[in-house]
């Protein structure tokens, strides 16, 4: 019975030591599981953290690509496209490009050579290349991102305008060359002629060498005229005061700054301007447009033929009109023939200019809230340039605009961007 009762209390004893061991045993297990899902805790917000810096670099990257001028494409070795922007989006032929190849939807030899070529280059490589009719400047960059895999990525500039610009003042260059060798030769030889010993000259020849003198003297005086001008209306110098004045008044003063010229082809500059007419205008600006007009039309019309000025009313606006019975102005320039430099004669087979003139023009009228603007004349030929400018009593609020002394405004001509 004792041996029984032992037998019994080992046996409880031994239960009992077993449960405790596993009560310290699930213990420890919760407590392994409690350390394992703070574990996963951290994990889990350390994923969140990461995917949302993802995002935000994601974000930062597409929004980056997306305002930038510049065309960006990134490419696989095959010249697949993975990725591009809006500016790129604009040049290629399909409406989706991700997946096409670079050749298939941008019809460019070069720019496919020189994805090519950066393949086997370390450094980036850049080129300028023509894609229809716009030119860019390309630089490529292979990028490895993994060990088997390489990307190539494309950032392209349009520099067309620049191109066009530096053409312009390649041109500009040689115009003016080409403008001031001819005045200053003839005002020469008709020098070395008036004080050659042994032909004496007399008065009638003199005089008639001298007024030849001041010819070629103006056209030089106009030509820097011209560049003065355009320099000021670019650096912002130029201000308008804006004053009624009598539009027939700004007339004659411009036809008499012309009259020498007009004299010398035998012109005659005839205004049809009505005498109770006031615009509202800076008066020395207005003439200088009208100038530069009106030179254009003596330049351009026969010998012994007319040109014409009218005035006519049209709501708050007057339109001026210089009419002459030259050339005119062929359709598919007669928008460009306000750009800077630009000239509708490129063969120099008669007289030309800088191109600085109808440019200053548009500047000027435009400056006075005016428009300008060249048509074909009823008789199929000549040239037709009309121009608005404002009534005294319109309303004219520029942006620039400051009053002085209650009766006049003042404002800058607008800067000019680099051309078209």
């Amino acid at each position: 019975m004792e041996t029984l009762l032992a037998l019994l209390i080992a046996c409880l004893l031994g239960a009992g030591g077993f449960c405790a061991y596993q009560r310290r045993k699930l213990k420890q297990l919760a407590a392994a599981r409690c350390s394992q899902d703070d574990e996963i805790d951290r994990f889990r917000l350390r994923l969140q953290e990461l995917e949302q810096e993802s995002l935000r670099h994601s974000a930062f990257v597409s929004t980056a690509a997306s305002v930038a001028f510049d065309a960006i494409l990134l490419l696989d070795e095959d010249l697949q496209i993975l990725s591009l922007n809006q500016s790129a989006a604009r040049i290629v032929k399909a409406e989706s490009a991700i997946g096409l190849r670079l050749p298939d939807v941008i019809d460019s030899d070069d720019l496919r050579d020189l994805a090519k070529h950066t393949l086997s280059e370390a450094e980036s490589l850049d080129e300028q290349l023509l894609i229809g009719e716009s030119n860019y400047r390309a630089r490529a960059k292979a990028i490895d991102l993994s060990g088997d895999a390489r990307y190539i990525g494309i950032a392209m500039q349009d520099i067309t305008d620049l191109v066009h610009l530096n053409r312009a003042r390649r041109d500009m260059v040689a115009n003016i060359s080409h403008e001031l060798r001819t005045p200053i030769t003839r005002i020469r030889l008709i020098i070395e002629g008036l004080f050659l010993d042994a032909d004496k000259p007399k008065r009638k020849a003199s005089i008639q060498s001298l007024k030849e003198i001041a010819m070629e003297t103006d056209a030089l005086l106009w030509l820097a005229q011209e560049l003065l001008d355009l320099s000021m209306i670019e650096s912002g110098e130029a201000i308008l005061r804006l004053v009624k004045t009598p539009l027939n008044q700004v007339v004659d003063d411009a036809i008499a700054r012309l009259e020498s010229q007009a004299e010398t082809k035998h012109l005659n500059i005839v205004s049809h301007v009505p005498q109770k007419l006031d615009v509202l205008c800076d008066a020395d600006q207005l003439k200088r447009a009208l100038a530069n007009l009106l030179h254009n039309a003596i330049k351009w019309s026969p010998p012994g033929d007319a040109v014409t000025i009218t005035a006519a009313e049209s709501g708050d606006e007057v339109v001026v009109t210089v009419f002459d019975n030259g050339p005119g102005v062929a359709d598919n320039v007669r928008e460009r023939i306000f750009e800077r430099f630009y000239q509708a004669d490129v063969s120099r087979s008669g007289d030309d200019g800088t191109g600085l003139g109808l440019a200053i023009c548009k500047h000027i009228i435009e400056a006075h809230g005016g428009r300008i603007w060249a048509e074909d004349n009823s008789q199929g030929k000549g040239g037709h340039f009309l121009f608005t400018v404002l009534k005294a009593d319109a309303e004219f609020e520029p942006q620039q605009a400051a009053i002085d002394d209650g009766d006049a405004q003042e404002l800058e001509l607008p800067e000019t961007a680099a051309p078209a």
